[in-house]
């Protein structure tokens, strides 16, 4: 019965990537026309496509397995991060978002350029590209961590295949295919999510039981003697989140709006998405801590990771037939949407703020046609660096993903994109500032790391110590506080270093400034554009939702029937929502 099982969930796992596939070829041609296009679907997304990815990129594979260990063993902690991620998504709604689309520009470092000047565009395109290679190699193995444990299978093998179908979608059909399967895998994912949540709260008596019966307090969780450390991390978390959320960089997010109003939408989106699923997520591994306490030992092949593949253990038990299929589909392409925008980001970098200038520098140029071909070469090659991320985080088995995946945050991210936010609102700084603010920025990283330990800092207060989890807090608190009250300060006190006369950037960091307040109004061959959109999308969904409806005939009872069957009429329903909008456009 088990391997007969097994066979569905291989099944509807074989036809969502052939859904995914048919989405690459269906905007190919749209992102094939010039490197705007490419990279940004040439800045004519609708809101609703544009809100979808913003909260998958904030979503991946790492939700379902980091994260959801951290619930498993820590109770409701975990949601700090989330919530962290609905304010900053917020303050993207209230001020950001259209200011990011209002810029101009293809790529983030185009607009460092503006604000800051060429030198610091080559600075950050580096150190941002080694970033964000280094996080999407996390996402991947994290992606391979669940994938193994589901068909037993090596994880390197797992990673080297799933890597390779990621970057073959990216090279495919750049931001447009990128946007398009995030805006699917949102609706996957929020159907499954909620269906999980509804059965596990069925299966533990309610949320009452839900709060009441977990093993440790439910709120602070386990092996914490100071719950105050919950309050502080949760405080830089806000300021962490907002970082690395509405940043220059980050702003990739918002150039593929179609105006500064649509852009807008997609923030407000991202935020209600993000905090609803801030709690939704996580009532299956809060469930399963009181079902299944020992499910962190069903997996002990992944050693102290093992927490992390307890979704599956959920699902499997829990959950009708082919869910386990569905959500690792959802899964796969939830860090497939991370790491193609993460590769189409670094491709549009390479191209316009590396590849372009030195050309330049020669008296040389390039059509845009070859540029698009070029990028795709790039994006391959970005691929295989991935996966090789991917299998070196592998073998550090020490460190929980969630542990991984905070400490890289905290340590290299954060140093990285504090002028990043702070140069939108401070206007005067000298063209040493931002990379003088990262160096110090890791240097503080650095010290905190080594120096300024958590035991330091217990012995400095007084105490006997802190637990392994308390260690883990007080190491992100000392971190994080280290770069709000000096790294932070150290870049916003540059300005009393500005020299107007030596800026030989303050004319285009004028019309930064200029663009960044005038809105973008969309021309008058949008329209075609949004039907397009709606038409492609539409025609995908309604075949999604067809594909969900066939799984109840899946051999079930009558309530797991009744799940896919309620799950394929909600997404069928988007889908002739979007076709009928089509009409009315024509």
């Amino acid at each position: 019965m088990a391997n007969t099982s097994m066979i569905y969930e291989y099944i509807v796992i074989a036809a969502y990537f052939m859904l995914l596939l048919a989405i690459g070829f269906t905007f190919k041609n749209m992102a094939s026309k010039s490197t705007s296009d490419y990279f940004r679907g040439g800045g004519r997304m609708l809101w609703w496509m544009v809100g979808s990815t913003a909260f998958m990129m904030q979503f991946s594979a790492w939700t379902f397995t980091g994260a959801a260990g951290k619930a498993f063993t820590d109770g409701f902690a975990v949601c700090l991060v989330f919530i962290a991620n609905t304010f900053s998504y917020f303050c993207g709604w209230l001020y950001f978002a259209k200011r990011f689309r209002q810029m101009r520009v293809d790529t983030p470092t185009e607009a460092i350029r503006g604000r800051f000047g060429p030198q610091n565009e080559r600075f950050f395109s580096w150190a941002l590209i080694i970033f964000t290679l280094m996080n999407a190699g996390i996402w991947l193995n994290a992606l391979g961590v669940f994938a193994t444990a589901v068909f037993d299978t090596d994880i390197s093998l797992t990673i080297i295949v799933t890597g390779l179908t990621v970057v073959f979608v990216s090279v495919l059909s750049g931001a447009w295919g990128v946007v398009a399967s995030d805006f699917m895998q949102t609706l996957v994912v929020a159907v499954i999510s909620i269906a999980c949540a509804i059965v596990a709260l069925v299966k533990v008596g309610g949320p009452m039981a839900l709060v009441t019966e977990f093993p440790s307090d439910f709120i602070v969780g386990p092996n914490m003697n100071y719950p105050l450390l919950l309050i502080g991390t949760f405080v830089f978390f806000l300021a962490k989140q907002l970082v690395t959320i509405m940043n220059l960089h980050d702003s990739f997010r918002f150039l593929t709006a179609k105006d500064s109003i649509n852009a807008r939408k997609a923030a407000f989106l991202a935020m209600c998405l993000m905090g609803f699923g801030s709690f939704i997520w996580f009532i299956p591994p809060w469930a399963s801590a009181i079902l299944y306490p020992d499910a962190g030992s069903a997996f002990s092949q992944l050693g102290s990771k093992a927490a992390d593949a307890i979704y599956l253990v959920f699902t499997r038990n829990t959950m009708p037939a082919g869910t386990v299929g569905l959500m690792l589909a959802g899964l796969f392409a939830a860090s497939m949407s991370s790491m193609d925008s993460a590769l189409n980001k670094n491709t549009g970098i390479m191209i316009r703020s590396l590849y372009q200038p030195f050309l330049a520098k020669r008296g040389r140029a390039t059509n845009d046609r070859k540029l698009v071909k070029i990028s795709m070469g790039l994006s391959l090659a970005s691929g295989i660096i991935v996966i090789a991320m991917a299998l070196f985080f592998k073998s550090l088995k020490e460190l929980s993903l969630f542990d991984l995946m905070m400490s890289l945050s905290a340590m290299i991210q954060v140093p990285l994109l504090i002028p990043l936010i702070l140069g939108i609102f401070i206007k005067k700084t000298p063209q040493w500032a931002p990379w003088a603010t990262v160096i110090l920025g890791l240097f503080m990283s650095w010290l905190m790391k080594y120096h300024i330990t958590p035991d330091v800092f217990a012995q400095w207060i007084g105490i006997d110590g802190f637990t392994k989890r308390e260690a883990a807090d007080m190491s992100l608190i000392l971190t994080l506080g280290s770069h709000v009250f000096i790294t932070a300060t150290f870049f916003c006190a540059t300005s009393l270093f500005y020299k107007k006369e030596k800026d030989q950037n303050k004319e285009e960091t004028h019309r930064f400034f200029i663009n960044l307040e005038k809105p973008v109004i969309a021309d008058n061959l949008q329209n075609q554009y949004d039907k397009d959109q709606r038409t492609k999308l539409g025609a995908m969904v309604i075949c999604m939702g067809i594909g969900i409806m066939l799984m109840a005939f899946i051999p079930n009872p009558l309530w797991g029937r009744a799940i896919f069957i309620a799950c394929s009429l909600v997404i069928t329903s988007i889908g002739l929502l979007l076709r009928r909008n089509t009409k009315q456009l024509s």
